[in-house]
């Protein structure tokens, strides 16, 4: 019996014992472990279930944390991967019955959590809320875009430079000969949302949230998005910030797999389209204390005095915050004018021009949230979630007046008005300048320390941004090749 037969079974470990029980119940001799990177990459390892017991879940296994991207160095390089049993899931994509089940990191000498584990992050981060006396939830809702292609290629060397990426619902292939071409592809911004057949996509993205939804994640809804070439938006329920930073490795893990299941792959990176709509990740934000909502009020937009004051911590630290949750050096293709990228540090009701957008569907007080749409999801959720909660906590703590509203399409504001607007960002390296400068609200209650926001900066610096500065643009060869 596969474990897609199995699926339907939920697990509701809590204890060692649960977690062998689970094992039984659906068959599985083999158990998936999981951790994720700085980065915001899964990690894994299988283990026979039989060469695990119970001190397992306190004693961990060994691996080599030289060989993880931004960890430890070779001369330090053991590391313990220790599984947290609430986590057990049955795994959806293995051919045999298998046990997936995430890991928090630890520091074999010190037997202390390792700081630079994302998921140790949100874990601090949620502590540091509820010490703070500020609310005992964060809860998060993010709205993840990505698209699927046929085929995607793409080259670096030392005389080729080159990518090419191929949809059947791309606009660019109106003309191509498919034994018949029936049109319905999507125009460039046309994506969002026309029903079959111009959305050929129902069925797969229905199978990817039959799966999350098998493994316990609460979705919303999907819907093609914006972009041609098969862009996808699946919504999830808001959870607590370390809940949705386990869902959104989860979700980013099924999207791939579903996808390639079916001869179709996926990315999330933010702008692999030239001139259309890139993929963001607009992601929603709200403080609850004793299961009521903190952000509901009788202030603009119906917010709260604290709600108010994390939009001024939010805009004051985005550029900062953005080193985390826009990440890449293609995030900041998509953050530019003319294609509903949110580029201005701005509030607004309803207005999705703006950073920082306070949803008016509803009347009911437990709606009431923010969303901050400068995220995409290429992002480490752990670190971005934290990152914007801190941002909206220091807001809080210190009163940071958000300044006006801007209820007016800032797109369309002449030059001398947009120029009293703040800008994200244009480029990742600002990003991680900002970041530098402007800290101290992430080291709170050590939330984030300075060796891993240090560690990160190094890393995109000489990994990301130097190595593309070494490289030719191919756009260059238009510009100069006949200098």
């Amino acid at each position: 019996m596969s474990g897609i037969q199995n699926s339907s079974v939920p697990s509701k470990a809590k204890t060692p014992k649960d977690f062998f029980d689970y094992c039984k119940q659906v068959g599985a001799e083999i158990v998936d472990l999981k951790f994720t990177d700085l980065l915001g990459t899964w990690q894994h390892c299988s283990f026979p279930v039989t060469q695990w017991d119970e001190d397992t879940f306190k004693d961990g296994v060994g691996f080599d944390g030289s060989s993880i991207r931004g960890w430890q160095e070779i001369d330090v390089s053991d590391m313990l991967a220790i599984p947290q049993v609430e986590t057990l899931r049955l795994e959806p994509f293995f051919k045999e019955p298998t046990v997936s089940i995430v890991a928090d990191i630890f520091d074999p000498i010190t037997r202390k959590e390792y700081e630079k584990d994302p998921r140790y992050t949100a874990k601090k981060a949620t502590k540091y809320l509820q010490d703070a006396g500020i609310a005992d939830t964060c809860f998060i809702g993010p709205e993840p875009e990505f698209f699927i292609f046929d085929e995607v290629r793409y080259e670096q060397n030392q005389h080729r430079g080159m990518y090419e990426i191929d949809s059947v619902e791309g606009a660019w292939n109106t003309a191509r000969f498919e034994e018949p071409n029936l049109g319905y592809k999507p125009s460039y911004k046309g994506g969002y949302f026309p029903v079959s057949p111009t959305d050929t996509y129902q069925d797969l993205c229905g199978e990817m949230v039959y799966e999350m939804m098998k493994i316990g994640i609460s979705v919303e809804a999907h819907h093609h998005e914006v972009g041609t070439a098969g862009q996808a938006e699946i919504d999830m329920k808001f959870s607590p910030l370390l809940e949705m930073g386990d869902q959104m490795m989860w979700y980013k893990y099924i999207v791939k797999n579903v996808a390639k299941k079916h001869g179709k792959t996926v990315t999330f990176m933010p702008k692999p389209i030239f001139q259309d709509n890139g993929s963001g990740m607009h992601t929603h934000i709200s403080f609850w204390r004793d299961g009521k909502p903190l952000f509901a009020g009788d202030k603009y937009a119906g917010l709260s005095d604290m709600a108010l004051w994390a939009i001024g911590g939010l805009l004051k630290h985005a550029a900062a915050v953005l080193a985390f949750a826009a990440p890449t050096s293609n995030s900041y293709r998509r953050l530019v004018p003319g294609y509903e990228a949110p580029v201005n540090l701005a509030y607004s009701s309803r207005n999705r021009s703006a950073a920082i957008r306070i949803p008016m569907y509803s009347d009911s007080l437990k709606a009431k949230r923010l969303e901050f749409r400068c995220p995409d999801p290429s992002c480490n959720p752990y670190l971005a979630f934290a990152a914007i909660m801190m941002a909206a906590i220091d807001g809080i703590k210190n009163k940071i007046d958000p300044g006006k509203p801007m209820d007016t399409n800032i797109y369309h504001l002449n030059a001398e008005q947009a120029a009293e607007v703040p800008n994200t960002p244009a480029r990742l390296e600002k990003a991680l300048e900002a970041l530098k400068a402007d800290h101290a609200f992430l080291l709170e209650g050590g939330v984030f320390s300075k060796d891993m926001i240090q560690t990160w900066i190094d890393y995109k610096m000489s990994n990301e941004i130097m190595e593309l500065y070494l490289r030719p643009h191919p756009h260059e060869f238009h510009l100069y090749y006949d200098s």
